[in-house]
């Protein structure tokens, strides 16, 4: 075997390794959220919000329907108050479910801090930032170290599968009459100029 055709065979052997790699980094679960993650960041990636009108539904059923229009849930507060979302009828909720595992969520919460920001006085729309796995510490040291004064709540009954399905991050926004006026599952950018009108519209309405 001459010298050029063993170099050959060692960059060859080089290049496969390579292309293994990336493959991985590729296709592991957690190494998609981060690149998906960093292509967020760059401006990249921008899902867009699917309102229910935007929505095609498959067939469901009347139980299904039900669900949909007259869901509900019980949450409790850092005061360890308790918030059911049937009480807030005649007011937009926009609900954010998350964990303090979960990179998409960690990365998206300055968007909704800065979303929050520009509500916070508005007493029209209430803002339920769920952390699913009751981690109360965790969550004191994300909001800590990210510096964000976001009022966080937890689960206190079963959360509707019309809400929250088998992905988080998911946001729910609902309108005054506590129907879903939009729902987003992966991670978002709520803090774009479109998010906010959207929000004032439903406010606005006096539905």
């Amino acid at each position: 075997m001459t010298k050029t055709t063993k170099q050959n065979k060692k960059i060859s052997i080089v290049i496969l390794i390579i292309l293994t790699i990336v493959c991985v980094v590729l296709l592991w679960p957690n190494n998609r959220a981060f690149i998906k993650d960093g292509l967020t960041r760059l401006g990249f990636f921008k899902p867009k919000v699917e309102t229910s009108a935007e929505k095609t539904e498959p067939a469901v059923t009347e139980e299904q329907v039900l669900e949909h229009t007259t869901a509900s849930a019980s949450f409790i507060d850092t005061d360890n108050k308790s918030v059911n979302t049937a009480d807030l009828k005649g007011k937009v909720v926009f609900i954010n479910f998350w964990a303090t595992w979960c990179p998409p969520c960690r990365a998206e919460m300055p968007s909704i801090e800065k979303l929050y920001n520009k509500f916070q006085n508005n007493d029209q729309i209430v803002f339920l930032i769920v952390e699913i796995e009751n981690d109360v510490e965790g969550t004191k040291k994300f909001l800590s170290e990210q510096k964000l004064s976001l009022p966080i709540s937890y689960p206190n009954s079963e959360i509707p599968s019309a809400w929250l399905g088998g992905s988080i991050p998911t946001t729910v926004i609902l309108d005054k009459t506590g129907k879903i006026a939009a729902r987003k599952e992966g991670m978002y950018d709520y803090s774009t100029k479109e998010v906010e009108e959207f929000i004032v519209n439903l406010i606005n309405n006096a539905s």
